[in-house]
């Protein structure tokens, strides 16, 4: 059983973490920065060429951080692979003892940085859900031909609390619970009564899972402002980018750098510390993107 399942069932508030391989092979640091998760985090994420961006594979970076002893949770998009495929990279990480998987459809090519590669899409995340599913309760690849063995996972999807309309949201998350997810992170959220309005939802439709709200630590206004724009379900509010504003014009003046990142800090923890205390989900999952070092710190401030 994975430790992130085991915090589910002992009801205590759970924590990961979200960290991409490198574009390249050297994992050196990103293995040093995840040494400094490993005993803050139940478990980090290894994105899957998060925005259709080449990067080293999400089961390499996760084979190398489970030998070094941080738990992983392997991202699965169904963009680059056939269901065959899909299920060669499951089974290779079970043998690896990689427990906990979060299965995505994935961004097209397009937006990416190799716009020629040929997307598969064979499976979106619900088909994914299915596939892994199927596999473990019957023991048998996509063509029904009987495994030697068989896997077990922590299955876990993604889900946008914020949404036009939210039905659709909710729709979508019932079908990936009834496809066998146990958990879910969600997209970033920026205020409480955002989770809120969700969870509502979540609660009104009766949908058994465990939700783990997205934290994103913000660097400064202007990436506020563009995530705004450019990132469906984002919505920071003018407050806080006001309070990055704020912070950078104090730091200029003081000429002091890092006070926006180091306000972002600060805002993210206060989410968690009033996510927990209220006890509005089971947990946070914390994208840093690029920043993962500052994750301790931010917990530090959260309390936990």
């Amino acid at each position: 059983m994975s430790k992130l399942q085991q915090r589910f069932l002992r009801g205590e508030f759970a924590l990961t973490a979200e960290m991409a391989p490198p574009k390249g092979y050297d994992f050196t640091e990103a293995l040093e920065t995840a040494s400094l998760l490993k005993d803050r985090v139940d478990a980090v994420n290894v994105t899957d060429m998060q925005s259709a961006c080449l990067k080293a594979s999400s089961l390499g970076l996760c084979i190398a951080l489970k030998q070094a002893g941080v738990e992983p949770i392997l991202q699965m998009t169904g963009r680059d692979r056939s269901r065959m495929a899909i299920q060669a990279e499951f089974l290779s990480a079970a043998a690896f003892g990689i427990d906990t998987v979060l299965a995505l459809t994935g961004d097209h090519p397009l937006v990416g940085d190799c716009k020629a590669s040929k997307p598969v899409f064979d499976l979106d995340s619900v088909g994914i859900l299915k596939l892994l599913s199927s596999m473990e309760q019957k023991g048998t690849d996509c063509g029904g031909n009987a495994l030697s063995s068989t896997p077990k996972f922590c299955k876990g999807a993604a889900v946008t609390p914020v949404y036009e309309p939210l039905f659709l949201q909710i729709n979508k998350l019932k079908k990936k619970v009834d496809a066998g997810a146990e958990f879910v992170q969600t997209q970033g959220i920026f205020t409480i009564e955002a989770l809120e309005s969700f969870m509502n939802e979540v609660q009104r439709h009766n949908i058994k899972v465990k939700v783990m709200a997205g934290i994103i630590p913000l660097k400064a206004a202007g990436m506020a402002r563009y995530m705004n724009e450019n990132i469906p379900g984002i919505c920071v509010p003018d407050h806080m980018i006001a309070r990055l504003q704020a912070a950078a014009e104090e730091g200029k003046e003081k000429g002091i750098k890092g006070l926006p990142m180091n306000a972002g800090m600060d805002m993210a923890a206060e989410l968690i510390r009033e996510i927990r205390s209220r006890g509005l989900c089971e947990g946070v999952h914390i994208m840093a993107i690029g920043a993962e070092r500052n994750v301790p710190v931010i917990l530090d401030r959260a309390g936990l």
